[in-house]
């Protein structure tokens, strides 16, 4: 208790607020500088490279300090979140001129990584959202998105995998759920995702319902569609709770809430948004889908696109209107031109508006949300030409809320500072006194020379100075020469050596207008700021939907420029169930060619009658996952109302595309690439309907050679047999495969083409029936660079293997064996162990006994380490 007693007032009410906030880095505001104490202050100076120090040299016990400048918050701010931290804002609640003792201090804002609207903390071109998941046994899994920097809000429903799903494709910057299932969430997500938990009875339904009718302020939640999601209600409310306990209240712009239901968008899993590389893989962005098609002139559109990408639709009639008002752009070139630019200096419209009930709004962005309004008006009168009637409904949904539009532009200048503060921000004309006040300021001294002229004149003194002391102001000074000339009506003030001060009702009256005039002035500005940024509230919802409108048609222009930049063609999206692409491209690829390359296109034709199934087998690099994922990648495209890189493509209504495309081990989670593999095929199996779309790559590659084989045979004749008949596009190494052709009406056998020059492969990268029986392995090996001799020596095993086989003939495990044990070794190869032959003995008997292939890395390691071991004894 004593050392409590020894803190002075102000770190006794840090730590009363540090208590509320545990868990969060505690800025504390101090004059112009925000500090931070104790163990803030050390993860403060690591994390942003600031000075720690302490309050008191002499003192031992001072606790360490780290702060930095108030008016650098934002970019450090940044950087403390950005390392994963809470961050708790703690302002002086009062003047500190005017407060009597200690300064009164709150937390203001307490930021975290979902809950951020700082510009220099957000990407432009991604929402930032914040999503809450509530976790239940008897009923569907409830989760909820929002994003605060743009006032969108979420709902869903479904099983773990579709929440994995959204989680993926979302990609949350921060999970909030019941702190009971915290080491179920981590061994489900993993720990790459920031989280956050919360007590178990905040996930009520009465509660959660109560908080979201108290904010949408409505008697019941039927008008948004959700009334029946009860888990996701929970969700949904359980952030409204999280945000008002972050000191989030201001929430006027969370106008809506929108359903996500899983059956109106086309299902891609996770590991399918992962390998056909759509957005990049969270950490190496690379080359991909979202990167190519991302021509948008706005981040609104460039936010749109992107949740396109991962929730494609699924209702022909919607996605017909997207490709037929793309067709309508590319022919309405100047219409298209002008929108674009339209759009292009409309700016960020959506975060701008969200920043109105927060207040962060700043007087530049107020005249940008103005511009935002009048362009919107524009695109209104451009679209009132057309005839289509998508477009014509988007117009009808653009209000220009001309009222607010003519305030702004009546009352704020053309071009304000950033800040309030700064002044000049109010047009002339807008208030009397705020004009007559800038007179003053910026008159005062003409005035002084005229009201020092004309006194002068009147009484005939010709020295009258005006001066200015803190005692009583400003004051008219007269030598004695010319006292006996002051007029009775001056009151006298002052008596020096040699002159006589005076002050006049006039000079007395200019006093009161001019002293604190600037002060006068920057209330008035404030005043008639804060009441337009009052009435702008009445807009949010309706800019909202500018906003969004503009957002859609951007997507929509910037799929008509892909078209005509990159020779996209319109696809037929049709109710049957046959693919037929001609000439098909991988939209990728060919934007990374090398100069001069061409990207050769192929036809691709799947049809659950006649061709359901295609084995494609060809050598490694010849480009056999490339037009797997093109396959994928077209159809993918087709479904979000996008032209595709193909000369002509009939893309069936699809409701699924699985894909399990290139190995991907999961070593922190103990898994070999096999295991990972077959759970990703299983999940495919599992789920599979008459419009799905199944793409495999090289499945069985993770185990032994005839392992492979027979559960590759097996996936071909389930989903040959299967009620559903999928359409997949399957690529294997495995040429005994090609033997299912004969077997099966509806497995059709297709190669990619090469030549053999010289000894030398040239890969042709087209597609043509019939198997392939070479892999040429050893010859890409060639091309890597191995050793010569290495690669003589494999060509001698090779042909001693292949020894009486038919091209097609799958090998037995006893056949091949007798041929193994034909295969001379080289002596060369023993002679490291001539000297050491028990020890020899010991590692060739480990070795022989090992089954490579069913090998874990991890298991590997430590086999290694066990023979170096032998070594060493």
């Amino acid at each position: 208790m004593a050392k409590a007693s020894s803190e002075t007032p102000m770190m006794q009410q840090h730590k009363a607020i540090k208590q509320k906030y545990p868990d969060a880095i505690l800025l504390f505001r101090v004059g112009d500088f925000y500090e931070t104490f104790a163990e803030d202050a050390i993860k403060a100076s690591q994390i942003l490279g600031i000075t720690l120090t302490k309050r008191s040299s002499s003192n031992a016990d001072a606790p360490d300090l780290a702060g930095f400048p108030h008016h650098a918050l934002d970019t450090y701010l940044h950087k403390l979140v950005k390392a994963g931290y809470r961050v708790a804002i703690v302002d002086q609640l009062e003047d500190p001129k005017q407060a009597k003792g200690l300064v009164k201090r709150g937390v203001t804002e307490l930021v975290t990584p979902g809950i951020a609207t700082s510009d220099k903390m957000l990407d432009n071109n991604s929402n930032n959202f914040l999503a809450s998941i509530f976790f239940t046994e008897k009923e569907k899994t409830g989760i909820a998105f929002t994003d605060i920097s743009t006032g969108e809000f979420f709902v869903a429903e479904g099983d773990l995998e579709y929440v994995e799903k959204l989680i993926q494709s979302l990609r949350p910057s921060e999970v909030i759920f019941q702190r009971s299932y915290q080491k179920y969430f981590k061994s489900t997500f993993g720990n790459s995702i920031y989280t956050y938990t919360l007590d178990s009875w905040i996930f009520e339904e009465a509660f959660t319902t109560e908080l979201l009718l108290k904010h949408f302020q409505t008697h019941s939640l039927k008008g948004f569609g959700i009334e029946k999601m009860h888990s996701g209600i929970i969700a949904a409310g359980a952030i409204l709770y999280y945000l008002k306990e972050t000191e989030h209240p201001n929430l006027q712009h969370l106008t809506q809430i929108q359903r996500i239901e899983k059956d109106d968008y086309l299902w891609m899993d996770q590991f399918t948004i992962r390998n056909l590389e759509i957005l990049g893989n969270g950490y190496q962005e690379g080359n991909n889908l979202l990167k190519v098609l991302d021509n948008t002139s706005s981040p609104m559109g460039a936010r749109l696109l992107k949740r396109w990408l991962v929730l494609p639709l699924k209702d022909r009639k919607k996605i017909n209107e997207r490709l037929d008002t793309v067709e309508f752009f590319i022919k309405e070139t100047e219409m298209r031109t002008q929108i674009q630019q339209y759009i292009k200096d409309s700016g960020d419209v959506e975060r701008l508006v969200s920043k109105i009930p927060l207040k962060k709004i700043n007087p530049r962005e107020i005249v940008q949300l103005a511009k935002g309004l009048g362009n919107a008006e524009k695109v209104k009168q451009s679209l009132g030409e057309s005839t289509q009637p998508y477009l014509q409904r988007l117009e009808d949904a653009i209000n220009p809320c001309r009222y607010i539009l003519e305030k702004i532009e009546k009352e704020i200048n053309e071009n304000p500072p950033v800040a309030i503060a700064k002044g000049d921000v109010i047009r002339d004309g807008v208030d009397a006194e705020l004009d007559d006040l800038r007179k003053i300021a910026t008159n005062g001294k003409s005035y002084l020379q005229e009201l020092q002229q004309r006194e002068g004149e009147k009484t005939g003194i010709s020295s009258l100075k005006i001066g200015f002391n803190n005692v009583f102001g400003y004051y008219l000074e007269v030598t004695n020469l010319h006292k006996d000339k002051v007029p009775e009506t001056w009151i006298r003030k002052q008596t020096l050596t040699n002159a006589e001060r005076y002050i006049t009702p006039e000079l007395k009256e200019y006093e009161e207008k001019i002293t604190g005039a600037e002060d006068k002035i920057a209330a008035i500005e404030a005043r008639i700021y804060d009441a337009l940024l009052q009435e702008l509230q009445d807009y949010i919802a309706p800019i909202q939907t500018n906003a969004s409108v503009l957002a859609i048609l951007d997507c929509l222009i910037c799929f008509a420029n892909n078209a005509l930049q990159f020779k996209y063609k319109k696809p037929e999206v049709h109710e049957g169930f046959a693919l037929d692409l001609k000439e098909a491209r991988h939209p990728v690829i060919e934007r990374y060619l090398p100069a001069g390359d061409h990207y050769v296109a192929n036809d691709i034709y799947l049809d659950p009658q006649s061709q359901q199934i295609l084995i494609l087998t060809g050598p490694n690099m010849s480009g056999k996952s490339a037009l797997l994922r093109q396959t994928a990648l077209i159809t993918l495209m087709a479904h979000i109302g996008s032209f595709v890189p193909a000369d002509s493509a009939k893309v069936p209504l699809t409701d699924k595309i699985f894909t399990r495309v290139g190995a991907s081990d999961n070593l922190s989670g103990g898994e070999s690439t096999f295991m990972v593999e077959m759970n990703e095929t299983a999940s495919i199996i599992n789920n599979i309907s008459p419009r799905s779309l199944i793409l495999l790559d090289e499945i069985g590659r993770g185990t032994s050679t005839y392992d492979g084989i027979s559960i590759a045979w097996s996936i071909v004749e389930y989903l040959h047999n299967a009620m559903a008949k999928p359409k997949t596009f399957f690529a294997t190494h495995y040429h005994e495969l090609n033997n299912l052709e004969e077997k099966l009406d509806g497995v059709k056998n297709f190669h990619v083409t090469n030549k053999e020059i010289g000894g030398k492969i040239i890969f042709l990268r087209k597609l043509a029936p019939g198997g392939s029986t070479h892999s040429f392995g050893i010859h890409v090996a060639k091309m890597a660079g191995m050793p010569p001799e290495l690669l003589h020596r494999a060509n001698e095993i090779l042909h001693t293997l292949e020894e009486k086989n038919g091209e097609n003939e799958i090998v037995s495990h006893s056949d091949i064996g007798e041929k193994i044990k034909k295969i001379s070794t080289p002596e060369l190869q023993l002679n490291i162990f001539d000297s050491y032959t028990d020890t020899y003995e010991q590692i060739r008997k480990q070795l022989t006994n090992i089954d490579i292939n069913r090998l874990t890395p991890v298991e590997a390691l430590m086999k290694l380490n066990e023979i170096k071991q032998l070594i060493k004894s």
